[in-house]
Protein backbone atom coordinates (compact mmCIF):
# COMPACT_ATOMS: atom_id res chain seq x y z
CA UNK A 1 0.00 0.00 0.00
CA UNK A 2 1.26 3.26 -0.98
CA UNK A 3 1.49 6.25 1.59
CA UNK A 4 -0.97 8.87 1.78
CA UNK A 5 0.19 12.11 -0.17
CA UNK A 6 0.09 13.88 2.98
CA UNK A 7 1.56 11.41 4.82
CA UNK A 8 4.40 11.71 2.57
CA UNK A 9 4.39 15.40 2.76
CA UNK A 10 4.87 14.89 7.09
CA UNK A 11 7.36 12.53 6.46
CA UNK A 12 9.13 14.92 4.06
CA UNK A 13 9.36 17.90 7.06
CA UNK A 14 10.10 15.68 9.49
CA UNK A 15 13.48 14.65 7.59
CA UNK A 16 14.24 18.01 6.57
CA UNK A 17 13.82 19.24 10.46
CA UNK A 18 16.48 16.70 11.38
CA UNK A 19 18.83 16.80 8.06
CA UNK A 20 18.95 20.86 9.41
CA UNK A 21 19.89 19.99 12.82
CA UNK A 22 22.29 17.95 12.00
CA UNK A 23 23.79 20.28 9.63
CA UNK A 24 23.60 23.11 12.20
CA UNK A 25 25.14 20.09 14.90
CA UNK A 26 28.05 19.45 11.89
CA UNK A 27 28.72 23.31 11.35
CA UNK A 28 29.81 24.04 15.10
CA UNK A 29 33.32 24.33 16.62
CA UNK A 30 34.00 20.98 18.09
CA UNK A 31 34.63 21.41 21.86
CA UNK A 32 36.30 18.64 21.86
CA UNK A 33 39.39 19.33 19.76
CA UNK A 34 39.56 22.30 22.39
CA UNK A 35 40.05 19.47 25.26
CA UNK A 36 42.22 17.21 23.64
CA UNK A 37 44.50 20.49 23.22
CA UNK A 38 44.44 21.64 26.46
CA UNK A 39 47.11 21.10 29.22
CA UNK A 40 46.25 19.42 32.15
CA UNK A 41 45.61 21.81 35.37
CA UNK A 42 45.02 24.79 32.83
CA UNK A 43 41.80 26.88 32.26
CA UNK A 44 40.10 26.46 29.52
CA UNK A 45 37.72 29.82 28.98
CA UNK A 46 36.18 29.80 25.87
CA UNK A 47 34.93 32.41 23.64
CA UNK A 48 31.46 32.94 23.80
CA UNK A 49 29.32 30.68 21.60
CA UNK A 50 27.84 27.43 20.82
CA UNK A 51 29.98 24.45 20.63
CA UNK A 52 29.49 20.69 19.67
CA UNK A 53 29.46 18.25 21.99
CA UNK A 54 29.47 15.15 23.25
CA UNK A 55 32.67 15.64 25.07
CA UNK A 56 34.82 13.44 26.80
CA UNK A 57 37.04 15.11 29.00
CA UNK A 58 39.73 12.41 30.58
CA UNK A 59 42.05 15.40 32.30
CA UNK A 60 41.88 17.40 35.23
CA UNK A 61 41.18 20.78 33.42
CA UNK A 62 38.64 23.69 34.36
CA UNK A 63 36.51 25.21 31.39
CA UNK A 64 34.42 28.32 32.22
CA UNK A 65 31.93 29.19 30.01
CA UNK A 66 31.36 32.52 32.20
CA UNK A 67 27.47 32.33 31.26
CA UNK A 68 28.55 32.66 27.74
CA UNK A 69 29.46 29.51 26.53
CA UNK A 70 26.66 26.83 25.51
CA UNK A 71 27.62 22.72 24.63
CA UNK A 72 24.81 21.16 22.31
CA UNK A 73 24.89 17.36 21.73
CA UNK A 74 23.30 17.47 19.06
CA UNK A 75 21.01 14.75 20.19
CA UNK A 76 23.49 12.45 20.47
CA UNK A 77 24.76 10.60 23.76
CA UNK A 78 25.77 13.24 27.23
CA UNK A 79 26.89 16.51 26.76
CA UNK A 80 29.79 16.05 28.91
CA UNK A 81 30.94 13.12 30.06
CA UNK A 82 34.07 13.61 32.95
CA UNK A 83 35.76 10.30 32.84
CA UNK A 84 39.14 11.66 35.44
CA UNK A 85 39.75 13.04 38.76
CA UNK A 86 39.85 17.06 39.42
CA UNK A 87 37.68 18.99 36.89
CA UNK A 88 35.68 21.56 36.93
CA UNK A 89 32.46 22.44 34.76
CA UNK A 90 31.02 25.96 35.45
CA UNK A 91 29.33 28.45 34.03
CA UNK A 92 28.14 26.79 31.33
CA UNK A 93 24.52 26.04 29.40
CA UNK A 94 24.62 22.21 28.18
CA UNK A 95 21.46 21.21 26.00
CA UNK A 96 20.08 18.51 23.75
CA UNK A 97 21.80 15.22 25.00
CA UNK A 98 20.41 11.91 23.16
CA UNK A 99 17.29 10.19 24.40
CA UNK A 100 18.65 6.50 25.42
CA UNK A 101 17.75 5.24 28.95
CA UNK A 102 20.20 2.64 28.50
CA UNK A 103 23.01 4.45 28.07
CA UNK A 104 21.99 7.39 30.70
CA UNK A 105 22.51 10.26 28.42
CA UNK A 106 22.95 13.26 30.61
CA UNK A 107 24.17 17.07 30.53
CA UNK A 108 26.74 15.48 32.38
CA UNK A 109 27.94 11.72 33.61
CA UNK A 110 30.47 11.56 36.15
CA UNK A 111 32.55 8.74 36.15
CA UNK A 112 35.81 10.42 38.19
CA UNK A 113 36.38 11.81 41.80
CA UNK A 114 37.15 15.19 43.38
CA UNK A 115 35.42 17.01 40.44
CA UNK A 116 33.48 19.94 40.69
CA UNK A 117 29.92 20.91 38.72
CA UNK A 118 28.45 24.02 39.48
CA UNK A 119 27.00 27.23 38.46
CA UNK A 120 25.44 25.15 35.29
CA UNK A 121 22.21 25.86 33.23
CA UNK A 122 21.32 21.87 31.93
CA UNK A 123 18.12 21.69 29.73
CA UNK A 124 17.05 19.55 27.03
CA UNK A 125 19.07 16.89 28.70
CA UNK A 126 16.62 13.36 29.53
CA UNK A 127 18.98 13.32 32.58
CA UNK A 128 21.16 15.93 34.29
CA UNK A 129 23.55 14.99 36.17
CA UNK A 130 24.79 11.18 36.64
CA UNK A 131 27.25 10.04 39.34
CA UNK A 132 28.37 6.19 38.77
CA UNK A 133 31.26 5.22 40.73
CA UNK A 134 32.56 8.45 42.07
CA UNK A 135 33.28 9.85 45.01
CA UNK A 136 34.18 13.31 47.31
CA UNK A 137 32.15 15.30 44.12
CA UNK A 138 30.57 18.48 44.18
CA UNK A 139 27.94 19.15 42.51
CA UNK A 140 26.89 23.07 43.30
CA UNK A 141 23.92 25.37 42.02
CA UNK A 142 22.98 23.25 39.01
CA UNK A 143 19.48 24.36 36.96
CA UNK A 144 18.16 21.47 35.59
CA UNK A 145 15.64 20.62 33.13
CA UNK A 146 14.42 17.19 31.30
CA UNK A 147 13.28 16.63 28.32
CA UNK A 148 9.54 18.10 27.50
CA UNK A 149 8.21 14.46 27.21
CA UNK A 150 5.80 12.69 30.15
CA UNK A 151 7.01 12.51 33.44
CA UNK A 152 7.77 8.57 33.86
CA UNK A 153 10.05 8.92 31.01
CA UNK A 154 11.99 11.58 32.00
CA UNK A 155 15.33 11.32 33.40
CA UNK A 156 16.17 12.08 36.70
CA UNK A 157 17.79 15.49 37.58
CA UNK A 158 20.21 13.94 39.65
CA UNK A 159 21.39 10.34 39.86
CA UNK A 160 23.78 8.98 42.33
CA UNK A 161 25.18 5.27 41.64
CA UNK A 162 27.45 3.38 43.79
CA UNK A 163 29.17 6.56 44.64
CA UNK A 164 30.03 7.95 48.05
CA UNK A 165 31.13 11.34 50.32
CA UNK A 166 29.47 13.73 47.48
CA UNK A 167 28.36 17.07 47.79
CA UNK A 168 24.98 17.74 46.19
CA UNK A 169 24.20 21.33 47.40
CA UNK A 170 22.07 24.46 45.74
CA UNK A 171 20.76 22.93 42.78
CA UNK A 172 17.16 23.24 41.16
CA UNK A 173 15.32 20.16 39.11
CA UNK A 174 12.77 21.88 37.27
CA UNK A 175 10.34 19.34 35.33
CA UNK A 176 12.74 16.56 36.03
CA UNK A 177 11.04 13.13 37.18
CA UNK A 178 13.47 12.14 40.54
CA UNK A 179 16.36 13.06 42.48
CA UNK A 180 17.89 9.45 43.36
CA UNK A 181 21.08 8.24 45.46
CA UNK A 182 20.94 4.31 45.01
CA UNK A 183 23.37 2.26 46.95
CA UNK A 184 25.43 5.26 47.95
CA UNK A 185 26.59 6.24 51.82
CA UNK A 186 28.12 9.49 53.37
CA UNK A 187 26.93 12.01 50.46
CA UNK A 188 25.65 15.59 51.91
CA UNK A 189 22.30 16.76 49.81
CA UNK A 190 21.90 20.24 51.11
CA UNK A 191 19.61 23.34 50.29
CA UNK A 192 18.11 21.94 46.43
CA UNK A 193 14.95 22.62 45.09
CA UNK A 194 13.07 20.67 43.02
CA UNK A 195 9.51 21.04 41.62
CA UNK A 196 7.10 19.65 39.51
CA UNK A 197 8.75 16.01 39.09
CA UNK A 198 7.74 12.66 40.64
CA UNK A 199 10.12 11.67 43.52
CA UNK A 200 11.81 14.95 45.05
CA UNK A 201 14.52 12.52 46.57
CA UNK A 202 14.40 9.37 46.31
CA UNK A 203 16.86 6.75 48.38
CA UNK A 204 17.34 2.74 47.84
CA UNK A 205 19.59 0.62 49.72
CA UNK A 206 21.64 4.18 50.52
CA UNK A 207 22.77 4.32 54.38
CA UNK A 208 24.61 7.06 56.29
CA UNK A 209 23.32 10.60 53.90
CA UNK A 210 22.52 13.74 55.77
CA UNK A 211 19.59 15.61 53.70
CA UNK A 212 19.29 18.97 55.22
CA UNK A 213 17.45 22.86 54.33
CA UNK A 214 15.99 21.04 50.89
CA UNK A 215 12.35 23.03 49.49
CA UNK A 216 10.57 20.25 47.29
CA UNK A 217 7.00 21.50 46.16
CA UNK A 218 4.47 19.92 43.74
CA UNK A 219 6.36 16.87 43.25
CA UNK A 220 4.08 13.50 43.85
CA UNK A 221 6.48 12.21 46.21
CA UNK A 222 8.67 13.99 48.60
CA UNK A 223 11.89 12.27 50.48
CA UNK A 224 11.02 8.06 49.95
CA UNK A 225 13.72 6.26 51.90
CA UNK A 226 13.63 2.51 50.93
CA UNK A 227 16.11 -0.27 52.69
CA UNK A 228 18.19 3.10 53.61
CA UNK A 229 19.31 3.00 57.13
CA UNK A 230 20.85 5.82 59.87
CA UNK A 231 19.91 8.81 57.12
CA UNK A 232 19.19 12.35 58.68
CA UNK A 233 16.66 13.99 57.50
CA UNK A 234 16.29 17.52 58.98
CA UNK A 235 15.15 20.81 57.93
CA UNK A 236 13.23 20.47 55.37
CA UNK A 237 10.28 21.84 53.66
CA UNK A 238 7.86 19.58 51.44
CA UNK A 239 4.59 20.62 50.51
CA UNK A 240 1.61 19.82 48.24
CA UNK A 241 2.73 16.37 47.54
CA UNK A 242 -0.79 14.98 46.41
CA UNK A 243 -2.82 12.40 44.46
CA UNK A 244 -3.43 9.32 45.08
CA UNK A 245 0.27 8.54 46.11
CA UNK A 246 0.76 11.96 47.24
CA UNK A 247 3.84 11.35 50.45
CA UNK A 248 5.84 14.23 52.11
CA UNK A 249 8.06 11.67 53.71
CA UNK A 250 8.08 8.23 53.75
CA UNK A 251 9.93 4.76 55.20
CA UNK A 252 9.81 1.58 53.64
CA UNK A 253 11.92 -1.32 55.66
CA UNK A 254 14.49 1.87 56.94
CA UNK A 255 15.59 1.80 60.05
CA UNK A 256 17.78 4.49 62.63
CA UNK A 257 16.30 7.57 61.13
CA UNK A 258 16.56 10.95 62.44
CA UNK A 259 13.73 12.86 61.19
CA UNK A 260 13.76 16.38 62.75
CA UNK A 261 12.67 19.66 62.53
CA UNK A 262 10.94 19.38 58.61
CA UNK A 263 7.77 21.35 57.49
CA UNK A 264 5.61 18.90 55.72
CA UNK A 265 2.08 20.81 54.73
CA UNK A 266 -0.61 20.02 51.86
CA UNK A 267 0.53 16.87 51.09
CA UNK A 268 -2.12 13.72 50.45
CA UNK A 269 -0.13 12.03 53.14
CA UNK A 270 2.22 13.71 55.38
CA UNK A 271 4.29 10.67 56.58
CA UNK A 272 3.80 7.33 55.37
CA UNK A 273 5.95 3.97 58.04
CA UNK A 274 5.82 0.89 55.80
CA UNK A 275 7.19 -1.71 58.39
CA UNK A 276 10.36 0.63 59.58
CA UNK A 277 12.27 0.23 61.46
CA UNK A 278 12.84 -2.87 60.38
CA UNK A 279 16.47 -4.05 61.93
CA UNK A 280 15.60 -5.47 65.55
CA UNK A 281 15.95 -3.44 67.95
CA UNK A 282 16.27 -0.10 66.24
CA UNK A 283 14.20 3.57 66.63
CA UNK A 284 12.88 5.99 64.10
CA UNK A 285 12.95 9.22 66.09
CA UNK A 286 10.86 11.64 64.75
CA UNK A 287 11.01 14.61 66.13
CA UNK A 288 10.15 18.60 65.71
CA UNK A 289 8.29 18.45 62.54
CA UNK A 290 5.55 20.52 61.42
CA UNK A 291 2.86 18.25 59.97
CA UNK A 292 -0.02 20.50 59.01
CA UNK A 293 -3.15 20.94 56.32
CA UNK A 294 -2.27 17.00 54.79
CA UNK A 295 -5.24 14.50 54.34
CA UNK A 296 -3.38 12.23 56.95
CA UNK A 297 -0.97 13.57 59.33
CA UNK A 298 0.93 10.22 59.73
CA UNK A 299 -0.18 6.99 57.97
CA UNK A 300 1.48 3.37 59.02
CA UNK A 301 0.55 0.76 56.16
CA UNK A 302 0.32 -1.52 59.63
CA UNK A 303 0.67 -2.62 63.09
CA UNK A 304 3.57 -1.50 63.68
CA UNK A 305 6.46 -0.65 66.65
CA UNK A 306 10.12 1.25 66.92
CA UNK A 307 9.09 5.00 66.32
CA UNK A 308 9.33 7.94 68.85
CA UNK A 309 7.30 10.36 68.21
CA UNK A 310 8.47 13.66 69.96
CA UNK A 311 7.83 17.10 70.02
CA UNK A 312 5.82 17.63 66.50
CA UNK A 313 3.26 19.71 65.82
CA UNK A 314 -0.13 18.04 64.15
CA UNK A 315 -2.01 20.84 63.20
CA UNK A 316 -5.23 20.94 60.68
CA UNK A 317 -5.19 17.26 59.18
CA UNK A 318 -8.25 15.81 58.24
CA UNK A 319 -7.27 12.45 59.94
CA UNK A 320 -4.28 12.92 62.46
CA UNK A 321 -3.30 9.21 62.94
CA UNK A 322 -4.68 6.43 60.48
CA UNK A 323 -3.42 2.54 60.42
CA UNK A 324 -4.76 1.20 57.27
CA UNK A 325 -3.90 -2.51 58.15
CA UNK A 326 -3.69 -3.20 61.30
CA UNK A 327 -5.47 -1.52 64.55
CA UNK A 328 -3.04 -0.03 66.41
CA UNK A 329 -0.40 2.52 66.35
CA UNK A 330 -0.04 3.03 69.89
CA UNK A 331 3.21 0.24 70.20
CA UNK A 332 5.26 3.65 68.85
CA UNK A 333 6.28 5.81 71.61
CA UNK A 334 4.06 9.44 71.43
CA UNK A 335 5.53 12.12 73.95
CA UNK A 336 4.80 15.57 74.64
CA UNK A 337 3.11 16.35 70.59
CA UNK A 338 0.76 18.99 70.02
CA UNK A 339 -2.46 17.85 68.50
CA UNK A 340 -4.86 21.00 67.72
CA UNK A 341 -7.90 18.38 68.19
CA UNK A 342 -6.67 18.57 71.96
CA UNK A 343 -9.91 18.89 74.08
CA UNK A 344 -7.99 18.71 77.51
CA UNK A 345 -7.27 21.97 79.88
CA UNK A 346 -3.88 23.07 81.87
CA UNK A 347 -4.94 23.58 84.94
CA UNK A 348 -1.18 24.52 86.04
CA UNK A 349 -0.40 26.39 83.05
CA UNK A 350 2.52 24.54 82.74
CA UNK A 351 2.02 23.14 78.71
CA UNK A 352 1.37 20.05 79.17
CA UNK A 353 -2.12 18.97 79.13
CA UNK A 354 -3.59 17.30 82.46
CA UNK A 355 -4.74 14.59 80.66
CA UNK A 356 -3.39 12.19 77.81
CA UNK A 357 -4.24 12.94 74.41
CA UNK A 358 -6.22 10.16 72.71
CA UNK A 359 -7.05 9.27 69.03
CA UNK A 360 -9.75 6.62 68.55
CA UNK A 361 -10.78 5.02 65.43
CA UNK A 362 -14.78 5.26 65.22
CA UNK A 363 -16.56 5.22 61.30
CA UNK A 364 -13.27 6.09 59.85
CA UNK A 365 -12.00 2.11 60.16
CA UNK A 366 -13.75 1.78 57.10
CA UNK A 367 -11.69 3.49 54.97
CA UNK A 368 -8.46 2.30 56.98
CA UNK A 369 -9.71 -1.21 56.96
CA UNK A 370 -11.12 -1.43 52.97
CA UNK A 371 -9.07 0.29 50.76
CA UNK A 372 -11.94 0.87 47.82
CA UNK A 373 -13.75 2.99 50.75
CA UNK A 374 -10.92 5.91 51.16
CA UNK A 375 -12.48 7.01 47.90
CA UNK A 376 -15.39 8.23 50.15
CA UNK A 377 -12.87 9.66 52.84
CA UNK A 378 -14.35 13.30 54.29
CA UNK A 379 -17.49 12.90 52.63
CA UNK A 380 -21.09 13.64 54.57
CA UNK A 381 -21.52 10.06 54.61
CA UNK A 382 -18.94 9.65 56.19
CA UNK A 383 -18.74 12.22 58.40
CA UNK A 384 -22.50 11.65 59.92
CA UNK A 385 -21.38 7.88 60.14
CA UNK A 386 -18.66 9.04 62.42
CA UNK A 387 -20.74 11.41 64.13
CA UNK A 388 -23.23 9.19 64.85
CA UNK A 389 -20.52 6.29 66.04
CA UNK A 390 -19.27 8.87 68.43
CA UNK A 391 -22.63 9.89 70.11
CA UNK A 392 -23.52 6.26 70.66
CA UNK A 393 -21.07 3.57 69.21
CA UNK A 394 -22.32 0.14 68.12
CA UNK A 395 -19.03 -1.75 69.02
CA UNK A 396 -15.72 -0.30 71.16
CA UNK A 397 -14.01 2.08 69.18
CA UNK A 398 -10.24 1.20 68.62
CA UNK A 399 -7.79 3.17 70.30
CA UNK A 400 -4.81 4.08 67.87
CA UNK A 401 -2.81 5.73 70.15
CA UNK A 402 -2.45 7.54 73.20
CA UNK A 403 0.11 10.91 73.90
CA UNK A 404 0.41 11.13 77.87
CA UNK A 405 2.24 14.44 77.43
CA UNK A 406 0.35 16.41 75.15
CA UNK A 407 1.74 20.01 74.46
CA UNK A 408 -1.87 22.21 74.73
CA UNK A 409 -0.18 25.38 72.67
CA UNK A 410 1.46 25.55 69.73
CA UNK A 411 4.50 27.81 71.31
CA UNK A 412 6.85 24.52 70.67
CA UNK A 413 7.90 24.75 66.97
CA UNK A 414 10.57 23.33 64.82
CA UNK A 415 13.71 25.07 64.53
CA UNK A 416 14.28 28.02 62.16
CA UNK A 417 15.92 26.82 59.03
CA UNK A 418 19.37 28.35 59.08
CA UNK A 419 20.80 25.74 56.54
CA UNK A 420 18.89 27.25 53.27
CA UNK A 421 21.11 29.38 51.06
CA UNK A 422 20.37 32.87 50.18
CA UNK A 423 18.93 33.68 46.78
CA UNK A 424 21.58 34.64 44.15
CA UNK A 425 19.79 35.23 41.57
CA UNK A 426 16.51 37.28 40.20
CA UNK A 427 14.52 33.96 39.82
CA UNK A 428 15.37 32.79 43.12
CA UNK A 429 13.97 35.98 44.80
CA UNK A 430 10.30 36.56 45.64
CA UNK A 431 8.29 39.01 43.31
CA UNK A 432 7.59 42.66 45.08
CA UNK A 433 4.53 44.22 43.99
CA UNK A 434 3.84 47.43 43.06
CA UNK A 435 3.03 48.80 46.90
CA UNK A 436 6.04 47.26 48.34
CA UNK A 437 3.81 44.57 50.31
CA UNK A 438 2.08 41.61 49.44
CA UNK A 439 -0.72 39.81 50.98
CA UNK A 440 -0.12 36.70 52.69
CA UNK A 441 -0.44 33.20 51.55
CA UNK A 442 -1.79 30.01 53.03
CA UNK A 443 1.52 29.02 54.22
CA UNK A 444 2.54 32.43 55.73
CA UNK A 445 -0.66 32.35 57.85
CA UNK A 446 -0.05 29.02 59.39
CA UNK A 447 3.67 30.79 60.37
CA UNK A 448 2.18 33.65 61.51
CA UNK A 449 -0.43 31.20 63.85
CA UNK A 450 2.47 29.35 64.89
CA UNK A 451 4.27 32.42 66.25
CA UNK A 452 7.11 31.94 63.28
CA UNK A 453 7.70 35.34 61.85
Amino acid sequence: MRPHPAHRILLLIGGLILNTGAVLAAQLPSLQELVDAAEPHTTLSLPAGTYAGPVVIDKPIDIDGRGEVTIDAGGKGSVVVLDTDGATLRNLRLINSGNSHNDIDAGVQVRGNFNVIKDNEIDDCLFGIDLQQSENNIVRRNHIRSKAVELGIRGDAIRLWYSFHNKIEENTAIDSRDIVVWYSRDNVIRGNKASRGRYSLHFMYSQYNLVEGNDFRGNSVGIFLMYSDSVIVRNNHISHAVGAAGVGIGFKETSDVEIADNEILYCATGMHLDVSPFQPETTNRIRGNLIAYNGIGIQFLNDWTGNLFEDNLLKGNLTQVAVLGGKTAKRNEWRGNHWDDYAGFDRDDDGIGDTPFEQYAYADRIWMDVPPARFFKGTPMLEVLDFLERLAPFTSPELLLRDDRPLVTAEFRPQERSTLPAADTETERAPESDTGTSPPDAYELLRRSLNRE
